[in-house]
């Protein structure tokens, strides 16, 4: 006999009373040796002669196993299936025949379900203890299925549109305009622009009314409605309600294939505007007592504007600092809003720290320079109330040495009293030193002039602290030298230069040729990128040695002279400008003496004296009027015993526009200057910026004369235009001039390029 299969089978039948069973579960036991695809055996080939197994239940066993069939049962079994609908009509109505008798007994009368049975066994109930499971419809979690249906007249009924060809996607889009209601009356009420400021930030208008379909107008309609919301509680409407919605025109008739238009529609009902009704600041008592309410500009009774409040936190954060706080930490803002009442109690923790004065200066990190040369930078002395704005200055200095990577300055707590309720802070400077060396160029052209490169190698470190050395040459048309500067910046003292100057140049010009060697010494306190002074000075001296040509009026002829020139220098100036490089308003005035003695055969002491006072006057924003006059005068010796270079010139790019360079004042007969002991000039400037760029109308006048004081006559004018382009570092200038009543051998067009305004 074949072997019974591994599982059991088990017929479902009908409970009594024609009660219907859902069919029972079924076990199955599975042999995963016998039945695995992996690790099963292949089956034998057809051919292959089988061993003889052994039954697992004898016959006698199995036959006793079957139940016995009757006639009847095999009389049922041998009768066709009905069909579902029979079988169908026939539940029903045995179900109906059962429940009648207990419905008549007992209206609230309960049917106790037995529990299905199997061959008399009971089949198991679920894990509920039910023997059906019950399912009904899944919940409706998404809102958009739950939502009703829109009315007829408004289902848009539009065609579906197909893709275009593949050359025409990039130019599908959808037009639509945005529409802004009920913002009027917010707007009107506070003091911006809600309606710009909105405009300005609006993904809407920032799509300039094309979107690539409707999902992303939607898109761009949902984030400008939380947009306005936050535009709207800036000012103080905290209960503005915003709608959103998209409306779709008519068709318009015989435009049936046009698509209709769309808005974009924004509903706005600002709501009540909430005020301070309180302010509170929870803060320790300070120096002066009225230190934070002086400097919180928010009163009781305004609007409740975030602009403000972040403002004024801002002013106690930064005023602190500077009257010796410098731990004062502001905290977190709580606005208590009452709905019923409009009004807002604003809460403000506020922990001032410690009072404090400025202690030692330590350094730490990889050192351009020690916390010596840091104390020279600082414009504190310990025991000094703290202020930020000292130590903020301080950074400054040390950036505009142009020798750290990075630079720090942060105070450091000590716990050391420094007596009236204070402590001393060390300022810990944090040092990053940067690249020393620098390469630099420059280059320009003037009339007379010709062109002139320059550039320059510079160790700004080379002798710590701040001891820098320059290598500079120039190559020009009619200029060419070499030379080398030893610079020692803040020597001793802030912003005070010590400078040894060596050269050796030159020079072909129209007025003289020279070779000249110079080595001078000069301190100074100059002006810098960063600050600028409204005092300056500087005094030096200067030893020149050099061969020059004149003309020789009782000779007729140009010879050479050998001059040694010692000198000293003095200068003085007052700024009252608002910028070093690009001035639009307010004067300077600068004076410089130069006593000098001459050495050429005898010697003879003589003074150079000259004066520059130049005003700025704004007309408006993008217009300024700008003046110059220079006056000077040599005293003390005649022209004669003057080496040429140390004489007087005007005319070129610095001086009178429209003629050359040096080319006014007194001529030989050759028509070349010579130079005088007095100059005079004047210039006067309209200046019209747009932009990085600009344009300059331009007045010039000036004239050389032979007498140390000027006489200012026969003045000679010069006229012309110039561009600018603005860059961070200063205006790039480009001028093109002519002269006024122009002479036989003057040019008609005089041209100019440098870095720099004329004045």
């Amino acid at each position: 006999m074949i072997a019974a299969p591994s599982f059991l089978c088990l017929a479902w039948a009908g409970a009594a009373h024609g009660q219907q069973v859902e069919p029972p579960q079924v076990v199955r036991t599975v042999d995963t040796a016998k039945t695995d695809p992996i690790t099963a055996p292949s089956p034998p080939p057809p051919d292959a002669v089988l061993p003889e197994v052994a039954p697992i239940i004898e016959d006698e066993e199995f036959e006793k196993a079957i139940p016995p069939i009757s006639a009847e049962d095999d009389a049922e079994l041998d009768r066709p299936l009905e069909s579902i609908a029979d079988f169908e009509k026939r539940q029903a109505a045995e179900a109906a025949k059962g429940a009648k008798p207990a419905a008549e007994g007992n209206a609230e009368a309960t049917v106790e379900t037995q529990p299905p049975q199997v061959d008399g066994v009971a089949v198991p109930a679920l894990a509920d203890g039910d023997t059906v499971e019950a399912i009904g419809d899944a919940p409706i979690s998404d809102s958009e299925l739950a939502a009703p249906l829109p009315p007829l007249e408004n289902f848009d009924v539009e065609p579906v549109q197909f893709a275009e060809a593949e050359d025409d996607k990039d130019n599908v889009s959808i037009a639509y305009t945005v529409q802004v209601n009920g913002l009027d009356a917010a707007d009107d009420s506070t003091d911006v622009d809600l309606a710009d400021l909105f405009g300005d930030l609006s993904a809407l208008y920032d799509g300039d009314g094309k979107a690539d379909n409707a999902a992303m107008i939607r898109a761009r309609l949902t984030a400008d409605g939380e947009l306005m919301q936050r535009v709207l509680a800036s000012e103080g409407y905290y209960d503005a309600i915003v709608d959103t919605r998209i409306d779709r025109g008519e068709r318009q008739e015989g435009q049936e294939r046009q698509p209709r238009s769309i808005t974009a529609v924004i509903d706005v009902k600002p709501g009540k505007r909430y005020t301070l009704a309180d302010i509170i600041i929870n803060a320790a008592p300070t120096v002066p007592p009225t230190l934070i309410a002086d400097n919180f500009p928010l009163a009781v009774g305004e609007p409740i504007v975030a602009q403000r409040i972040q403002g004024a936190e801002a002013a106690i954060a930064l005023k602190l600092p500077q009257e010796g706080y410098p731990f004062a930490k502001v905290g977190q803002r709580d606005i208590l809003l009452d709905g019923a009442t409009g009004d807002g109690v604003y809460t403000l923790p506020v922990d001032i720290g410690k009072r404090s004065r400025f202690g030692g200066i330590e350094t730490t990190g990889e050192l351009a320079f020690e916390a010596e040369h840091v104390e020279v930078l600082a414009r504190f002395k310990r025991g000094d109330l703290y202020d930020s704005r000292m130590v903020d200055d301080l950074r400054q200095a040390l950036v505009a040495t142009g020798l750290f990577a990075t630079v720090a300055a942060e105070p450091q707590p000590t716990g050391e009293s420094a007596g009236d309720d204070t402590e001393y802070v060390t300022m810990l400077v944090t040092q990053q030193a940067g690249p020393p060396r620098t390469l630099a160029a420059s280059a320009g052209y003037g009339t007379g002039e010709g062109i002139r490169l320059e550039g320059s190698w510079t160790h700004r470190n080379l002798f710590p602290p701040e001891g820098a050395l320059t290598f500079r040459g120039v190559l020009g048309t009619q200029e060419q030298g070499i030379g080398a500067t030893l610079r020692r910046s803040n020597a001793g003292r802030r912003d005070r230069t010590m400078e040894l100057v060596t050269e050796v140049k030159r020079s072909n010009y129209d007025a003289f040729n020279a070779i000249t060697g110079r080595v001078g010494v000069r301190v100074s306190y100059d002006s810098t990128p960063i600050w600028q002074k409204k005092f300056t000075y500087a005094y030096g001296a200067e030893l020149i040695a050099t061969r020059e040509d004149d003309y020789d009026f009782t000779t007729g002829e140009r010879s050479y002279d050998f001059y040694t020139i010692l000198g000293l220098t003095g200068q003085v100036g007052m700024d009252r400008t608002d910028s070093l490089l690009d001035p639009t308003k307010g004067f300077r005035i600068t004076s410089l003496i130069q006593p000098e003695g001459s050495l050429a055969g005898s010697f003879s002491p003589y003074a150079r004296l000259r004066t520059d006072i130049s005003g700025y006057y704004p007309v408006t924003d993008s217009i300024v009027l700008a003046g110059r006059v220079r006056v000077g005068s040599i005293l003390g010796a005649a022209r004669e015993r003057l080496a040429p270079s140390r004489r007087f010139y005007a005319g070129g790019g610095g001086s009178v526009r429209g003629f050359g360079y040096q080319e006014l004042g007194p001529k030989d007969p050759n028509n070349d200057p010579i130079g005088g002991r007095s100059v005079a000039e004047a210039a006067f400037e309209t200046r019209y910026r747009f932009g990085n760029f600009g344009v300059v109308g331009f007045v010039d006048a000036g004239q050389v004369y032979r007498s140390s004081a000027p006489t200012f006559q026969n003045l000679r004018f010069g006229a012309g235009i110039g561009a600018r382009y603005y860059t961070n570092f200063g205006p790039m200038r480009f001028d093109i001039a002519t002269p006024i009543g122009r002479k036989p051998g003057e040019a008609r067009v005089s041209v100019y390029v440098s870095i720099g305004q004329a004045f």
